[in-house]
Formats: structure tokens, sequence, C-alpha cells
């Protein structure tokens, strides 16, 4: 019989679905040294956030066939490192969502009505009636950044009180949030317009401190801000500074910069600022959820079944997956470079295989790409089970080809990305050895394997470009790791790739597109 090891607290119900298959062992506080000692006689682990599973517990795990985490993200999961071992991982993308979402509106309550601070007063033996006026939210707009399964319960929650709703969302289509009831609009138009804003975005870099005292001081006096979503979206010293000074009317926070939360100016504030210690996902009803969801996935796996949330490995079998693995890989790489190429919102992905890949199983190519192209908006949440879900509820449309006659590569995989800022396409192959190699970028022939960070520029096909651009990167300290050029004709254009060590410092895409001759650079990240 299988064995399952619990290392964290999940409710019963999670325990009692795991015992119809498995001998389950309970066995919390666990210092890093102890789990590595005896996690080589289970079979799977069920953990929450108090387990570190790092890559020497995984590699101790000589019997695991599945991690669980009973909750949303995977942070404390060495996911490659499991992956590698053909381990696969699954969380709960979704047991938490109407928990999450419901305390966001009761923080805009508790916020527009100063509750907390009213009860406090009471409890002290007071009456002060006048202290305590409050906001209505009715006929009031409420701008929503992130337009996913919490944001948009967010919407129809409040859309029922009689709100006006804007979202803003690069990654979803004008239509589906239509669908939802909101209006869909720019960040700056949003911040500008909303009494209320709600976050319901993933820390990335490039949300970290996405409101700040810029952004903040496009704000209407009587704004107020609610962020249950991420710590580290909002800069905290900005945001005190802004309620102190009467730029913004108050905020309402549930997650941090740092947590728990220990000296900070938010502490000062009186009743226009709201604080909760990470409450989003604490309702008995969500924790029963993710301890329900991760276990049958667990008695899934451990019964032959593929699991339904599976973040590293999709629900197929291991043949088919060894011989797809690399390809998946490709079809992952190529989605997320023609996603940042594409930018904004993508609305349609024609994915096309090529020569002998053509006669392969396309569906999981397709799924991996789809992955790719929305890391950038959704990171750990989308994974290989959900990702036609969400490409499906952003209205992105696949459409699927085969061209067998392609014989450049013996299979390549070509992606093209439609959306509000254009297209853009991509084509990559592997080579003998496994390595992946991009091989034409917009029409332009390259042969260049990804790297972390590279520099894409279009420009005329003239003397001194590359010299120019070489010199501008180097002013700056930036080290080119490798560089190729691709063009169709001489004296056209001309598409430049550079791989480099370190990511561009700020400001600079904007000086290398004021070189002449350069038409465009893009950046990206992989």
């Amino acid at each position: 019989m299988s064995k399952v090891l619990v290392s964290d607290s999940i409710d019963r119900a999670g325990i009692d679905i795991l015992s119809q298959v498995a001998t389950v062992d309970v066995k919390l506080g666990l210092k890093p040294e102890e789990l590595i000692k005896i996690i080589g006689e289970y079979d799977a682990l069920m953990i929450r956030s108090g387990t570190r599973v790092t890559q020497e517990v995984i590699e101790a795990g000589a019997h695991l066939k599945i991690i669980g985490r009973a909750g949303v993200g995977v942070d404390n999961v060495d996911v490659p490192a499991a992956t590698r071992q053909g381990i696969v991982v699954v969380n709960s993308p979704e047991g938490n969502t109407i928990a999450a979402a419901e305390h966001a509106v009761a923080m805009m309550l508790s916020l527009s009505r100063h509750i907390p601070d009213a009860n406090a007063s009471v409890k002290k033996g007071e009456w002060d009636r006048k202290t305590f006026v409050g906001a209505e939210v009715y006929k009031k707009t409420l701008g929503i950044v992130g337009l996913g399964k919490i944001g948009s319960h967010v919407a129809a929650v409040a859309k029922a009180m009689g709100m006006k709703l804007l979202a803003f969302d690069p990654f979803i289509s004008r239509e589906r949030a239509e669908q939802i009831g909101c209006q869909l609009v720019d960040l700056d138009l949003l911040v500008q317009q909303a009494d209320y804003i709600t976050l319901h975005i993933p820390k990335t870099p490039e949300t970290t401190h996405l409101i700040n005292s810029e952004m903040l001081k496009k704000m209407k006096p009587t704004t107020r801000i609610i962020n249950c979503a991420r710590g580290g979206i909002i800069d905290e010293e900005a945001l005190a500074v802004a309620i102190k000074e009467g730029t913004i009317a108050g905020a309402a926070l549930d997650v941090y910069e740092s947590e728990p939360l220990k000296e900070s100016p938010l502490k000062s504030l009186g009743k226009e600022m709201v604080l909760t210690p990470h409450l989003g996902a604490s309702t008995t009803e969500a924790q029963v959820n993710v301890a329900v969801d991760v276990a049958e996935q667990i008695r899934d796996v451990l019964l032959g079944l593929p699991a339904r949330s599976a973040v590293n490995i999709p629900g197929l079998s291991p043949d088919i997956l060894e011989e797809l693995k690399p390809y998946m890989q490709l079809s992952e790489t190529l989605g997320n470079l023609v996603g940042q190429l594409a930018g904004g919102r993508v609305e349609l992905l024609n994915v096309s295989l090529q020569g002998e890949l053509a006669t392969n199983r396309s569906q999981p190519l397709v799924v991996a790409a789809l992955k790719g192209l929305l890391f950038q908006a959704l990171r750990e949440r989308v994974n290989y089970v959900n990702a036609s879900i969400e490409a499906k509820e952003r209205g992105i449309r696949v459409i699927e080809t085969r061209d067998a006659s392609i014989k450049d590569y013996a299979g390549s995989l070509h992606l093209e990305a439609t959306g509000n800022l254009g297209t853009h396409s991509v084509t990559g192959a592997l080579l003998g050895d496994g390595e992946i190699r991009v091989t034409n970028i917009d029409g332009f022939p390259i042969n260049v394997p990804p790297s972390h960070h590279m520099l894409f520029t279009v420009h005329r096909d003239m003397p001194g470009i590359i010299g120019k651009i070489g010199s501008l990167l180097g002013s700056f300290n930036v080290n080119i790791a490798s560089m190729q050029v691709g063009r169709k004709i001489v004296r056209g254009d001309a598409v430049m790739v550079l791989s480099l060590d370190d990511p561009l410092p700020e400001g600079i895409l904007a000086e290398i597109i004021k070189v002449p001759g350069i038409r465009d650079a893009y950046t990206v990240t992989l």
C-alpha cells in the first residue's frame, strides 16, 4: 500500500480522502534534516506553506510520485527539481478564489464605513457617531486591476452593489471584459477615474511598486485602494505619505512587502487605513476546499490517473511524456518569446507544426505554447492543465495548422501571435543534441539559442548600426554574450538578436530606439 506524508496542518477531510488509498502519516513541525531523513519512505507528500521542499528533499524522496501543496502558490517547492525527478507537483489554484474575493469586498466596505475603528470605539465604551461618518459604494467607480478568477468574482459582487466597473488587464480581450461587466481601460485612466481600486495581480518585476508615488498623485482625493493580492505591488511608504497628506482617502491591505508586518508607517494611520494579517484564504470553507482538492489529486495519481492541476507535468502517460518533453519545452519557450514580442493583449495564436513534427500529437504542444504565452500575466498560476482554460477566458483564439512539406529542420514549430499591438511570429527547432534554436523572428532568418536576457531590434540594413548599439550598451555597462543579424535582402530591413548577461537598465531601451536606422526594439526575459 502507498504511503503519504502530511507535514503541515490540513483539514481532516483531506486526510480521510488520502486514507482511502494509502497509509497516511501526519508529522508536523519537521526540521529540514528530519524531513530529508524520512522522505524516502513515502510515495506522496502533502504540504501547505510551512514545509520547504528543497532539491535535497526531492532527491532524497526516491519513491515520491507527487507533491501536493494545499494552496494556490508553490513558492516553497523546487518545481524544476521535482520535474527533473519525474515528480508531479500539484496545487489548488481555485480553492480559495471565493474567500479571497469576498475578503477584498469586505475590506472595501470596512474601509468605507470605518468598521474596525468604530467597533474598537464602542468596545471602549464610546458612542461617537460623528467621527465615523462613511461613504457609500453605490454608484461609485471600482477600478479592478487584474480580471482573473478572483478579480472577476469581485466584479460580479460589485456590479450587484450598483458600482460602475473599470478594469485594467493587458492579457484579456475587450469582449471578455464586457462579458464580465467591465469597461477595459488603460491603467492611467483607471487610476484617474476610480473611486476604489482593487488589485488582483501577481507580484512580478513589472508589477513591483506598480502603485507608487507617481501613480498615487494621479488619483482623486476620494480614492481608496484595496490590496488582497500580493505584498510589494504597492510602495507602502509612498502610500502612507499619500494618505497622511490627503492625496487619497485611504487604503485596506491584507498583504505586505514583508510579513509579518513589523515597524511600518501604515500602523500610525487612523481610520483611513485597515490592516489584516494575510487573511484572504482564511475561511473554513477555503481550508476544506484546498485540502479536498489536493488530496483528491494525490489519490488519483497514486491510482495511476492524471492530476487536474499539475503545475509541471501534464496528464500524459510516461511514454508519451518522455517522447514529447523536449518539444513541449520548445513550444513553451517560443510561446513565452512571442508573447513578450507581441506585448499587450493577444487575441489570436496560430500554432503551426512543421516537418516531421507535423505527424506528432499536437495538443500537448499547443497547451505548452499557451502556458508560455500566458506566463508573463499569470506566472506560477498557469500550468499545462489550465492554460487552455485561461486562454479561453481571456478571449484568445487558437488556430492549429500542420505543414509536413517544410524541411529546413527535421521538425520545427512556428507561432504567430496577433493582438491589439500588431502581429509577431517566431519559429524554433530542436537540434540533434536537443538544444533549442530560434530560427526565425517576424520572417527574418536567424539561428540563436534562447537566453535569459535578450534584446531584439528591427533596423535598416546599413553600416554602423551594430557598432552604435554595441557602444550604447557598453556605455551602460551591459555585456553582450552573443549577437546575430538576420535579413531578407541587402540594404532592406534586418533583425538583430543580442543575448545579454544582465537585464537592460531602466531607460536604455528608449535610447536604443532613438538611434538612427532603428525601427523598433524589444527586450525579452526567458
